[in-house]
Parts: C-alpha cells; sequence; structure tokens
C-alpha cells in the first residue's frame, strides 16, 4: 500500500507527451527527439510570452539541463508561473516538489495545496496523490475515508496505479471496511490494462477465492501476465507454486528457476526462499554459503524471518561457511549496482 511520491524533477522531463498546439508542438517534438536546442528555440520565446505549457515544459528542462545550464531555481520559477495560471499538470509537480523538498524548502502544506488545486481540476494524477497525502497525514489531517474518496476519483478516470491501490485497500480492510467484491473489481480493471502488481494481485486472490470463485488455474494464468513482464513479484508467486504443486505440477527446478529470477532483482522474499532451498538441498545441492548469501541479502532489508533464518545459520554453519557467504553477498553487490546502499550498508559484513 506504500506509494512514494515521484520528485518533480524526474516527472517533468517525461511529461511531454501532451497533445501541444502550433508551434509548440514543434518545440515539444523536438524536445522528444533530444534535438534541445531546437526546442529551447521555438519554447523560451513563447514561455517569456507566458504560455503556460511553454513555462512548464521549460521548466522541466532547466531541471535536466536540457539546452540549458541545469538550474533548479529556473526550473522551479518558470514551473510556478504556469501553476499560478492555473496549469495543473505544473501545479501537481510544483505540489510534489513541496512535498518531498525538490528544489525548494520542504512544505508539506504547500505541497497537498498545489496537488489539490489540479486534482480539483480533474487531474487523475494529482488526484491519486492527494488520496496518498490523506491517508499518511502528509500536508493534510490523517483521513482515510478522504484518501479513499480522491483515489476513487483517478480509479473512475481509469488511472491503473489507483485502480490497483484501490483494490488493495478494499482487501486488506484497513482504511475502509474490508469488501473483497470491491477489492475484485478494481484489482480486475487494473489487470486487464496489464499492470503486473494487479495482475499478482487478482491471480492471489482466485487462489483464495476472494471475491472471485476459487480458481487455481486462472490464478496462475494471471500471475503468468505478470511474470511476463519481468515482474518479481510474480516470478516469486510462480517459484512458490512450482515448489509446493499448487496451481502447477511440482517442479523443484522451475521452482528455483523462477525464484532464482526473482532474487537477481533484488526481491527479498525470493531470496529468503531460495536460501532456504539451498539450505535443504530442495532443487539444488545444498551449499551453506549460498544459503547464507541469499538469506543474508533478504535479512539486510529488515525481512523480519530472513533476520532470524540468518541468526538460525549464525549457529549452525561453520565460520569458514559464514566467510565464504559473506564473500559471495559482496560479489552478489558488487555486480547489482541497483541495490541501494541504505541495503548495503544494512549487511552485516563491511564492505571495506
Amino acid at each position: 500500500m506504500k506509494r512514494l511520491l515521484l520528485t518533480a524533477m524526474t516527472v517533468l522531463l517525461f511529461s511531454v507527451s501532451t497533445a501541444w498546439a502550433g508551434p509548440l508542438e514543434d518545440g515539444a517534438a523536438a524536445h522528444k527527439r533530444g534535438d534541445y536546442a531546437e526546442a529551447l528555440r521555438i519554447i523560451q520565446p513563447l514561455a517569456t510570452q507566458g504560455n503556460a505549457q511553454a513555462q512548464y515544459l521549460l521548466g522541466g528542462m532547466y531541471f535536466g539541463g536540457q539546452g540549458v545550464p541545469q538550474d533548479n531555481t529556473q526550473g522551479v520559477a518558470w514551473v510556478r508561473k504556469a501553476a499560478e495560471q492555473g496549469y495543473a499538470q505544473a501545479q501537481l509537480h510544483l505540489g510534489i516538489m513541496y512535498a518531498d523538498g525538490k528544489g525548494v524548502p520542504q512544505d508539506k502544506a504547500q505541497g497537498a495545496a498545489w496537488v489539490r488545486k489540479a486534482a480539483e481540476k480533474g487531474n487523475a494524477e494529482a488526484q491519486s496523490n492527494l488520496g496518498y497525502m490523506y491517508f499518511g497525514g502528509k500536508g493534510v489531517p490523517q483521513d482515510n475515508t478522504q484518501g479513499v474518496a480522491w483515489i476513487r476519483k483517478a480509479a473512475e478516470q481509469g488511472r491503473v496505479q489507483a485502480q490497483f491501490v484501490l483494490g488493495s485497500t478494499y482487501l486488506e480492510g484497513k482504511r475502509v471496511p474490508r469488501d473483497v467484491a470491491q477489492a475484485a473489481m478494481w484489482a480486475r480493471k487494473a489487470a486487464e490494462q496489464g499492470y503486473a502488481k494487479a495482475q499478482n494481485l487478482l491471480g492471489v486472490m482466485y487462489f483464495g477465492g476472494m471475491g472471485v470463485p476459487q480458481d487455481m488455474a486462472q490464478g496462475v494464468v494471471w500471475v503468468r501476465k505478470a511474470v511476463e513482464q519481468g515482474d518479481a513479484q510474480g516470478q516469486f508467486i510462480l517459484g512458490g507454486l512450482y515448489r509446493s504443486g499448487k496451481g502447477v505440477p511440482q517442479d523443484m527446478a522451475q521452482a528455483v528457476a523462477w525464484l532464482s529470477k526473482a532474487a537477481e532483482q533484488d526481491y527479498a522474499e525470493a531470496q529468503l526462499l531460495l536460501g532456504r532451498m539451498y539450505f535443504g538441498g530442495e532443487g539444488v545441492p545444498k551449499e551453506m554459503a549460498q544459503a547464507y548469501m541469499w538469506v543474508n541479502l533478504a535479512a539486510s532489508k529488515g525481512l523480519k524471518y530472513a533476520v532470524k533464518d540468518r541468526n538460525i545459520l549464525d549457529n549452525k554453519l561453520t565460520p569458514s561457511q559464514i566467510e565464504e557467504g559473506l564473500r559471495l553477498t559482496r560479489e552478489w553487490i558488487a555486480t547489482h549496482p541497483k541495490t541501494p546502499v541504505y541495503e548495503i550498508i544494512r549487511l552485516r559484513n563491511s564492505l571495506e
């Protein structure tokens, strides 16, 4: 259910696909093909003349240093000009900047105020973000009812992430009364749009008969759709199914293969289960150093059961097996640069 607000500097640079009119369309096209000098030649005069869409795009160019020196102050100034003219996308991203403290001093109340302006204009992304703000009490009083109401507005416009969150919220039953029929409806809408997280959720709902008739085969169908997109959670679920023989014939080799794919994407639950399989020799030879590496990686993310398993391994393995497991951990991290720094820091073994 967690949803991090996107930083405006990232979002702005990918928000040039709007249908622009006239010269601005030419400027947006030049920007899209990477001809920033031409884009600037067209867009800057329009922005200076007060065109809100041009101001918004010029702000994004300053954030990214595209055709101009990188300058967050100028970026904020141009986005603000567009926002003050009522341009919803600019209002949304100015709000996100204030909420995240990116380019401006952090001010969550200002952030929520600007996001609300865009949400009230019907901007679905803003409606979603305002809902998340209400869930977390970020710049607004914490209010689950308001959160669900705004996310529903976005979901009804077809925003797939909002549909998924709404489905998860109804299934979880913490922010609203649990309603598995509503959960299944919204999960299906997002899943049918190809959203991998929703496909996994709908698959799991079929496995448990939650809001839909229990049907393992249908559940597998939906999980496989997520797997076809390379989704780590789907790979983990499919690996677990092959390990247990539920919904598919039991096949330890397939289980190891799918769990390995998810583990290589740094999916903690898959790393833990793969470690347990190496420890027990399920589908792979017993290999204590490999077991320790995978459990250690999962534990480094704070996964409770992984921390418990690592403590058990500390008492069961020999010092040389643990040292080899730590060496493999260091090597894995070195070859997976996307591993967040905080995860590396949390590893028991020093990386020095």
